[in-house]
């Protein structure tokens, strides 16, 4: 059976840590950022884990 690519979309967007939990970063960090407060901007740049259902589909996007 062949190896399906990885999904370059998945990998821009989910990283996978040492422990093998996926992370992924919040979103409305892309642009118009002198807009948002600094209390805000932090809040929103901080990683979260992705649960554990769409974990197990994202790890087979990401395999290579």
């Amino acid at each position: 059976m062949p190896k399906m690519k990885s999904n370059s979309a998945a990998s821009k967007r989910v990283r996978v840590t040492g422990s093998g939990k996926l992370m992924h970063v919040g979103s409305a960090m892309r642009h118009n950022l002198e807009h948002k407060s600094a209390r805000k901007r932090r809040a929103l740049s901080a990683d979260s884990v992705v649960a554990t259902p769409q974990s197990k589909n994202l790890k087979a996007m990401l395999q290579k």
